[in-house]
C-alpha cells in the first residue's frame, strides 16, 4: 500500500482535489492515505483518506520523526513536493519500481512547463558523493518504508532541525542502499524557478540562508560519519621550499577573453609587494585577439610571462598544470580568472603572508560579486565563514566550491595536479588538499568576481548543468572512498 505524504507551504484550492481525483477513477491507485504537512488545509473532499500534520514548519524533523513512525513497514511511502499533474500509471510505476528492484528510494525524469511549451528535464544518477542538499530528484521521488524504518533503527531519529528533514533522510536512507534514477518522464511540474543557472549558482552562500546552512551542516557531518568518512583536524605539515626563480606568480588562464583580460593583468602586474612576483598568463590558443592584447601587454610589463602551451587539449586546470610545472613559476601560486580582478594592491602580499604564516599548502580569501562594470551585486561578499578549522574539509563535502581567491603552494601543487577540465578543477584539488593539509581563510574581500553574460556558467542549458554537477558528485564520490580508505588504516586520519 502507497502512503502520500504532500508537504508543502499551501496549495492552491483547486490543485489537490484535481491531483487526488486523477487517482481515485477505475482502476484507482492502491494509496492507503495521504498525509499533508503544512498550514491547514480546508475542504478536502476525496476517496483517499486525507491526514494533516498542520505546522508552518514543513521539514521540521521532529514533524516528520512523527510521520515516518507511522509508515506500514511493507509499503511505499511517495513524497510530493509540487503542484505535479500525475497519472495513476505513474504513480504505480515508481511504487513497483521500489518493490520490486528493493531499492531504497526511486526517483524519475519529469517534464517541466515553461512559457515556451512542456520541457524534458532529465535527473542525474545518484552517487556515493551526491552529497548537496540540492540535488535534483525532483519533485516527486519513492521510498522503501522498510528501509526508512531500518535506516532509523540504525541512526536513530531524524536529527531535530528546523528544515533539514528530508536531507537528513535521504542521506540515511542512501546509506541502507543508493536511491535508484528510473530515466523516464512520469510527471510535468510547473517551473518553480527560472532564474539562470548562474544566478542560482550562489544561493547557497547567501547571507540569508545562514542558519539553513548550518544545520545541513551538522546533518552531513554526522552522515560521513557513520560512513566511515568523517576526518578529524588532524593535519600534515606541507613541504613548500624549494628552488624557484620568484616568491610568488599570480597565474591567470585564459582563452578568448579580449572583452576583460586587460583589466585582469593589469589587477596583477600592478600588485604592491615587498619581494619579487611574475604574472604567468597561459594564453590557450584564443582566436579573438586576446593573443595580440597579450603580446602587447608584455612591452608594458617586465613582470607579465605569456606561455602559450602546445597541447590543444587543455582545460582550465590543464592551464593551471602548465603554468605550475614551468620554470616560471615562484614559490607561491596565486589564482585570478581572466574575467576579475583583484579588490586592491595588497592582495598577492596578503596571500603570501597567509601561506608563509603555516606554512599551507592553501589559503582561500573572500570575494565580492560585481557586474560587468565592477558595482556590487547580490549577494555581494561572499566569504564562506561557513568554513571551520575543525569541520572545514568534511562541510566542504556538501557545498559546491571553496571560493576565491586560492593560493597554493608551488611544490604541494606540483605533486597534486589539478584534473585537466573546466569546470570543478579548483573544487577537486580543493578536496584532494583537504584530506591531508589545512586549508586557511582570509575573511577580507580580496578579489571582484565579474558575473556577467560571457561567464561560462552564466545560464547553462540543462544537459550541460548535469554533466557539471555529475562531474563534482563524482569527484565527492572519489573523495569519500579515499577518505574511508584513510580511516579505516589510520584512524587520526592525517596519514600518517
Amino acid at each position: 500500500m502507497i502512503t502520500v505524504v504532500i508537504p508543502h507551504t499551501g496549495l492552491t484550492d483547486s490543485w489537490l482535489p484535481r491531483f487526488l481525483s486523477a487517482w481515485s477513477n477505475p482502476p484507482a491507485a492502491p494509496v492507503g492515505r495521504v498525509v499533508l504537512i503544512g498550514p491547514e488545509t480546508r475542504d478536502v473532499e476525496s476517496s483517499f483518506k486525507i491526514e494533516q500534520v498542520v505546522t508552518d514548519k514543513t521539514f521540521c524533523g521532529e514533524v516528520w520523526n512523527g510521520v515516518l513512525s507511522s509508515l506500514d513497514d511493507t509499503g511505499v511511502m511517495v513524497c510530493v513536493q509540487d503542484e505535479v499533474t500525475m497519472s495513476t500509471a505513474s504513480l504505480k510505476r515508481l511504487a513497483k519500481a521500489v518493490c520490486s528492484s528493493g531499492a531504497s528510494m526511486v526517483y524519475s525524469h519529469f517534464t517541466q512547463d515553461s512559457a515556451d511549451g512542456p520541457k524534458p528535464c532529465p535527473t542525474n544518477d545518484f552517487q556515493l558523493g551526491s552529497f548537496r542538499d540540492d540535488f535534483e530528484f525532483g519533485p516527486v521521488t519513492a521510498w522503501s518504508c522498510k528501509a526508512i524504518k531500518q535506516a532509523l533503527s540504525d541512526a536513530g531519529d531524524l536529527m531535530d532541525s528546523q528544515g533539514g528533514a528530508f536531507y537528513d533522510l535521504r542521506l540515511r536512507v542512501s546509506a541502507i542502499g543508493m536511491p535508484i534514477r528510473l530515466p523516464e518522464p512520469l510527471y510535468t511540474r510547473p517551473n518553480p524557478d527560472d532564474r539562470p543557472t548562474g544566478k542560482k549558482l550562489f544561493d547557497y552562500v547567501d547571507p540569508r540562508n545562514i542558519a539553513a546552512q548550518q544545520e545541513t551542516e551538522v546533518i552531513v557531518t554526522e552522515h560521513l560519519k557513520r560512513i566511515g568518512a568523517y576526518m578529524e583536524p588532524c593535519f600534515q605539515t606541507p613541504e613548500v621550499d624549494g628552488d624557484f626563480p620568484v616568491k610568488a606568480s599570480v597565474i591567470i588562464p585564459v582563452r578568448n577573453r579580449i572583452k576583460t583580460v586587460a583589466d585582469a593583468v593589469k589587477s596583477a602586474c600592478e600588485q604592491s609587494a615587498d619581494f619579487d612576483f611574475n604574472v604567468i598568463i597561459v594564453d590557450n590558443h584564443s582566436t579573438d585577439g586576446t593573443t595580440e592584447l597579450l603580446q602587447e601587454a608584455c612591452k608594458k610589463y617586465p613582470n607579465l610571462v605569456h606561455l602559450v602551451p602546445e597541447p590543444l587539449d587543455l582545460g582550465i586546470g590543464g592551464c593551471w598544470n602548465y603554468a605550475l610545472q614551468s620554470k616560471h613559476c615562484g614559490k607561491w601560486a596565486i589564482q585570478l580568472d581572466s574575467d576579475d580582478i583583484y579588490s586592491d594592491d595588497q592582495t598577492v602580499s596578503n596571500m603570501a603572508a597567509a601561506l608563509e604564516e603555516g606554512p599551507y599548502a592553501m589559503v582561500v580569501g573572500a570575494y565580492r560579486m560585481v557586474n560587468f562594470d565592477l558595482e556590487e551585486i547580490p549577494p555581494g561578499l561572499i566569504d564562506h565563514k561557513e568554513w571551520t578549522r575543525d569541520n572545514g574539509r568534511n562541510n566542504l563535502l556538501r557545498v559546491n566550491g571553496i571560493g576565491a581567491p586560492r593560493a597554493f603552494s608551488t611544490r604541494v601543487m606540483r605533486d597534486n595536479p589539478l584534473p585537466n577540465t573546466s569546470y570543478g578543477e579548483d573544487y577537486g584539488i580543493a578536496m584532494t588538499l583537504s584530506r591531508r593539509y589545512e586549508i586557511a581563510r582570509i575573511y577580507n574581500a580580496l578579489y571582484l568576481c565579474r558575473r556577467w553574460d560571457d561567464n561560462t556558467d552564466a545560464d547553462l542549458p540543462l544537459d550541460v548543468k548535469n554533466r557539471h554537477d555529475h562531474y563534482k558528485d563524482r569527484l565527492r564520490t572519489l573523495e569519500v572512498m579515499a577518505r574511508q580508505k584513510i580511516n579505516a588504516g589510520v584512524a587520526c586520519g592525517c596519514g600518517k
